[in-house]
């Protein structure tokens, strides 16, 4: 058994923590799942979608471009111009090729903008182009 006060008078040392390596652990576990996470990019806006009975359920998208009702253009939370979306795109590209992008229109919007927005990230080189539906009652 130890004998506290026999080491006190010792001039024995007390006790000491080392907490470098759990700090260590903590930074490796902060860096293992800053790269495993997977950011989502947001539209910013909140739009009503269409509902189409083929609608199917597939991967989210890593673009998401929103369009609302009046024709203004969403992507990463901030209105763009709908001649940007291209210039946007090959940002995009240039940092994941195997990107894809999911339009979320809003059912009163404009078609036109819509082909718009879909031409510009073809043209970007964005070879899987979604738009966003709600499944409707009748579907699968």
């Amino acid at each position: 058994m130890i004998n506290v006060r026999q080491s006190l008078r010792k001039g024995g040392r007390g006790v000491e923590i080392n907490m470098s390596p759990l700090i260590d652990m903590v930074f490796l576990l902060l860096i293992f799942f800053v790269v495993t996470t997977s950011f989502v990019k947001e539209t910013g806006i909140d739009v009503q979608r269409p509902t189409a009975a083929t609608a199917e359920m597939k991967e989210r998208g890593n673009v998401l471009v929103g369009v609302t009702e009046d024709g203004r253009v969403f992507l990463d939370r901030k209105q763009i111009d709908v001649r940007s979306v291209r210039a946007h795109m090959a940002r995009v590209l240039s940092e994941n090729p195997e990107s894809s992008v999911v339009i979320v229109a809003d059912k009163k919007s404009d078609t036109g903008v819509v082909i718009q927005v879909m031409d510009q990230c073809r043209l970007a080189g964005v070879e899987n182009v979604s738009l966003a539906a709600s499944l409707s009652a009748e579907g699968g």
